[in-house]
């Protein structure tokens, strides 16, 4: 059963390196409710979710987390500790807390440039990350971590890739700068302004210049046909 789900998991994680660039680091986000069901299923996060994402994980949270989990008080004092020991990573709610939720999703707008695994129990939550694409969502099941399948946001997301009719915004930036970095956007510059100078002489004036050289060659022909006029006289 071990390896199944361990197969599972590196199919999915191959998925959102192709086409969402996810490397090592795996930077992951965890809310209260998580950090609860690991103390309840006492699951080793730290230890564990590596080796379960195949590669090495950063586990990191927000002020808005912990804060949340201070306010609900005894209940949730061992899932505070386990929190508190993970990164903090700044948001923008620094003057005034929201709940984790809100926090978390926060932190994945913008098409999630960070490349953030969201980790989380929380059903609502889950919901709005699956509206949004390219975001892996971590959750528990009894004593075991699952990694999700990739929501039909992120199919259909990767499908328009595929098929040339959408570029994400971090792509757009990296092929930019790639061009200018090897100079390719000022050979572009370079080749119409070569092609604006290979521009041949007016047509117009190639005309005027025939019509000149007709009218000046008239009188000279009539000068020959009256010295043979007088000839022939």
């Amino acid at each position: 059963m071990g390896g199944t789900r361990q197969k599972h998991a590196k199919k999915i994680m191959g998925f959102y390196k192709h086409n969402f660039q996810f490397r090592e680091p795996f930077q992951v986000l965890l809310d209260g409710t998580f950090c609860q069901a690991a103390l309840r299923n006492k699951i080793q996060i730290r230890e564990q979710l590596p080796g379960y994402l195949g590669g090495a994980a950063e586990l990191c949270t927000t002020r808005c987390v912990i804060k949340e989990l201070e306010s609900l008080g005894k209940a949730l004092y061992g899932a505070k500790l386990i929190a508190q020991r993970f990164q903090v990573r700044n948001c923008s709610h620094h003057k005034n807390p929201v709940s984790g939720s809100t926090c978390l999703l926060s932190m994945i707008e913008d098409g999630n440039p960070h490349h953030f695994f969201i980790a989380t129990q929380d059903q609502e939550l889950s919901k709005k990350v699956k509206r949004k694409p390219g975001i892996p969502l971590l959750f528990i099941i009894q004593n075991t971590m699952v990694l999700d399948k990739p929501s039909p946001k992120s199919l259909a997301f990767v499908q328009k890739l595929q098929t040339n009719q959408l570029v994400p915004e971090y792509q757009k930036q990296s092929i930019v700068e790639l061009k200018e970095k090897e100079g390719l956007v000022k050979q572009e510059g370079e080749k119409r302004r070569k092609r604006k100078r290979a521009g041949g002489p007016n047509p117009l004036s190639c005309l005027k210049k025939k019509k000149k050289t007709q009218e000046g060659q008239e009188p000279s022909a009539e000068k020959k046909k009256r010295r043979k006029r007088k000839r022939n006289r």
